[in-house]
Order: structure tokens, then sequence, then C-alpha cells
């Protein structure tokens, strides 16, 4: 068996999710060691929210980086074996890279809140809108991102799974794709419940930012390869990754070619490292021959470890 790990982004994160793990000195520890690192109290904030707090970018990215270390830490504790390949899902990424070692926990949690401050700053709040697009290929949607753009920015982000891609960009183009895309035969366009246009070329100023932030932190080698989501590579020189973290806030996620990436490296298992069941969602509909199992809980990770 060739087990790789993935880990989840923004969307995963809910208030508990934590407890389901139960009383485990893995997720207990390394929730402190980020509350220390980041002068709040996290472990409180993702145990009894509320939720606004939660699902502010600036929180969210790095209590969804602590769970997914978290997990992977108690998976180690518990007798698991390391991953052959990792990937991440835009935030994941850099859970992933930390987890592969590449990556200092509590600098990463600071630059993570950073990028999301970077991000959040890129764009004032109503100017920028993302929605997924339902039923129709890639191709059809970056044509649809094509003919509605009309001088804005418009362009398909994530390419999540065979017929599901998120398109991003300046609202009045993203409420005219998604108008275009159901008159070309999409299911459903929905707009997501998000304040930054993730991964679009509007990005381009927080990504500067977050480069200048990453020269001044220390990157080594991943124990783990890890598949970075701009170019469905993995790389060891400490460069090569920044610029990977950096030009993957205005480069697509290509989630569908990275999974079919660690299937032409042999994956047989893949499991998905933190709460939520998102990433295993897709990737049944990526690779239905390849099973994805979610570490949901501490019952998920006793029976995966069984297997």
């Amino acid at each position: 068996m060739t087990l790789a790990f993935v880990f989840p982004g923004q969307g995963s994160q809910s208030v508990g999710m934590m407890a389901a793990y139960g009383d485990a000195a893995a997720i207990r520890d390394t929730f402190a060691e980020a509350s220390d690192a980041l002068a709040i109290d996290l472990t409180r904030m993702v145990a009894e929210g509320p939720a606004e707090a939660l699902n502010q970018t600036v929180n969210t990215q790095p209590a969804m980086l602590a769970a997914g270390v978290a997990v992977y830490r108690l998976w180690l504790a518990q007798g698991g074996a390391q991953p052959a390949l990792m990937a991440g899902h835009s935030l994941g990424e850099y859970t992933a890279l930390t987890c592969a070692g590449a990556l200092n926990f509590a600098a990463a949690l600071k630059l993570v809140r950073l990028r999301a401050e970077a991000m959040q700053s890129a764009v004032p709040e109503g100017v920028g809108a993302m929605a997924a697009v339902l039923g129709l290929d890639d191709d059809a949607v970056r044509a649809v991102c094509a003919d509605a753009a009309q001088g804005d920015v418009l362009a398909a982000v994530n390419f999540n799974s065979p017929g599901q891609v998120v398109i991003a960009g300046h609202k009045a183009a993203v409420d005219r794709g998604c108008a275009l895309a159901k008159q070309r035969g999409a299911k459903r366009a929905l707009p997501l419940p998000v304040s930054v246009p993730s991964h679009c070329a509007l990005m381009r100023p927080a990504a500067e930012k977050l480069l200048a932030a990453m020269n001044d932190i220390e990157v080594g080698t991943p124990t783990v390869p890890v598949i970075h989501n701009a170019d469905v590579a993995a790389y060891s020189d400490p460069a090569a990754i920044r610029d990977a973290l950096a030009r993957q806030l205005y480069s697509p996620v290509r989630w569908v070619e990275s999974m079919q990436a660690f299937a032409a490296q042999g994956v047989t298992r893949i499991a998905e490292c933190g709460p939520g069941k998102i990433l295993t969602g897709l990737n049944k509909r990526i690779l239905d021959h390849v099973p994805t199992v979610a570490l949901v809980d501490a019952g998920a990770i006793a029976s995966a470890l069984e297997q």
C-alpha cells in the first residue's frame, strides 16, 4: 500500500471541531503551542467559538493549520505510517509543508495569519467574489470567464473535481459569469460566502507581501514530497517552495491534476488529515479507484490504523 495525505483548507472549520478526537495529548499540546505562538487562546476559540470569530479569515487560516498538524501528530503518535506523498488544498498546502518539516509550526502559523491579512487588504470587501460552477467541463468554464470578464478580472481558480470549478474575480464579473454559465448549461452557479476572491489576479499584491515575509522565514527540504497547487509538482529547493506558495495566491488550485499525479505515482490509499470530509468527497469523483478516508475523529483514525 502506498499512502498519501491531503490537508483541507478554509471551509472545513467549525466550532467544536476537535472534540471528536478526544482528550489526546497530541491535540491538546499542538493547540497550546499554537495559542502561545499567536498570543491568542486558539484552543478556546476552536472549542467554544463564537463562529463569527472562527470564521474570520485571519483566525480560520491558523486554526485549520493547527487542526491539520494536530491530527497528523496524533496519527504518528498512535503508530501511523508516514505517507509517501502529501498535498493540501489552498491553505492546506501550508499544513502539508509543516507536517513534512519544511516549515516550522510557529512560523507557519504567523505566516498564514499574515497571508490572510494580506489577502483581505488586497481587495476591499464587496469588490471581489467567488462562485462554484457545477455541471460544465473545465474548458467551458474558462470560456465563460473569458466572455463574461468584459475588462474585469474573472478566472477559473479551483479545479476541484470533474464538473465542479470555482470562479473568482470582480463581483460584477462573477455575477455575469454565473448568469452566462447557466445559459450555457451549468446545473448550478452558486455564489460562495467569502470576502476574498482567492487564486485570481486580484491577489497579486497579497502575493508580493507574502513573498517578502517568507524571505525572513527559514524553509527546509520536505521529508515527504508535497505536490504544490500551482504547478502539480514537488520541490526540495527552499526558493522554489517560497515561489510556489506566493504564486499559489493568484494561480488556480489544480486539485484534479494533483490527485491524478498521486495515482500516477502509485498511491493506493489517501487520508484526509483534519476536520471535515470536503476533500474526501472531491477525491471520490476524481479517483474512484483510490479510496480516501477522512480522519475526522478518534474512531476514524483507529479504523484507518487497523487497515
